[in-house]
C-alpha cells in the first residue's frame, strides 16, 4: 500500500539523483560507466526518461524498456525534475492501494543508477539516503530471478562487508565494485 512515507522515500531517491545529474558536465558525457555498453550520456538519457516511463505504467500504459531513449537535452537535471513531478502526479492519480511494489521497483531503478552515475563521476555514495537503496535491494532480491537478469543485470557480484547500501544493490545488480 502506498503511503506518504513510501512516497517520501521515493522523493528522496529522485532528489539525490537530481543532484547528481546537476553535476554532470559536458566533459563527463563520454566517460564510461559501470553499465558495460553505456557512456555517461546514455546513462543520463536513461535515468531522465525513467520517471516518465514509470508514470505511464502507473497510468496503465505498457512500456518497452528496450526502445531507444530520447536525449535528455541540455539540462538533464531540469528535465529529470519535470519528469519526477509527473511521476508524483501519476501516484496522486492512482486509486489502487497496492502501490508498494511499484514504489520499491522505482527505488531499485533509482538506487542502481544513482550508484552507476556516482561511480562514473567518481563520487561516493556513503552520504546518500540508505533507505532508498535498501528498499530497492529488498525488491530486487524478491523479484529478480536469474532468468530475468539479462540483459540489464549480470550475475550478483561480491560486495565488501563494509559496503554501503548503494554498493550492495549495485553488486546484486551485477556491477563490479
Amino acid at each position: 500500500m502506498k503511503s506518504g512515507e513510501d512516497l517520501a522515500v521515493l522523493r528522496r531517491g529522485l532528489d539525490q539523483l537530481t543532484s547528481l545529474l546537476s553535476d554532470v558536465g559536458p566533459d563527463a558525457l563520454d566517460r564510461s560507466t559501470p553499465c558495460e555498453q553505456w557512456r555517461v550520456r546514455d546513462l543520463v538519457d536513461h535515468v531522465v526518461a525513467a520517471p516518465c516511463k514509470f508514470a505511464q505504467m502507473i497510468r496503465g500504459g505498457s512500456i518497452d524498456w528496450s526502445a531507444p531513449t530520447p536525449p535528455a537535452g541540455d539540462d538533464p537535471a531540469a528535465s529529470f525534475r519535470s519528469h519526477a513531478a509527473d511521476l508524483f502526479e501519476a501516484w496522486d492519480e492512482q486509486q489502487v492501494s497496492s502501490g508498494r511494489a511499484g514504489l520499491d521497483w522505482q527505488c531499485a531503478e533509482l538506487a542502481v543508477h544513482t550508484w552507476d552515475l556516482a561511480a562514473a563521476l567518481g563520487r561516493s555514495t556513503d552520504c546518500l539516503d540508505p533507505e532508498v537503496a535498501e528498499r530497492g535491494l529488498t525488491f530486487m532480491r524478491t523479484n529478480l530471478a536469474m532468468d530475468k537478469r539479462s540483459p540489464a543485470f549480470g550475475p550478483e557480484q561480491p560486495a565488501p562487508a563494509e559496503a554501503d547500501a548503494y554498493e550492495r544493490i549495485a553488486a546484486f545488480a551485477g556491477r563490479r565494485l
